[in-house]
């Protein structure tokens, strides 16, 4: 999946990309579209939300939670 491979390549520690991931796992879990949704757009989806937490990580928090949270609250914001 693209946006996993977007946190692992992301230019942070080997811990702090652990956080990133775990955050985004979990913020997926919370949002993630059900049924009648394409591959394509649930992909789209993924990918914001890995640049969402991107985003986040550049503030210097380290909380998983701070970026799960904060995650789920943009992506319901952004979504039609």
């Amino acid at each position: 999946m693209k946006a996993r491979q977007i946190l692992a390549d992301a230019p942070f520690s080997p811990n702090t990309r652990k956080v990133l991931t775990k955050a985004f796992d979990d913020a997926w879990e919370q949002i993630a579209p059900s049924g009648g949704v394409s591959a394509k757009a649930i992909e789209t989806e993924r990918l914001k939300l890995a640049q969402i937490i991107l985003t986040l990580a550049r503030t210097g928090n380290r909380d998983t939670q701070h970026f799960t949270d904060a995650a789920v609250r943009l992506m319901l914001a952004i979504r039609p």
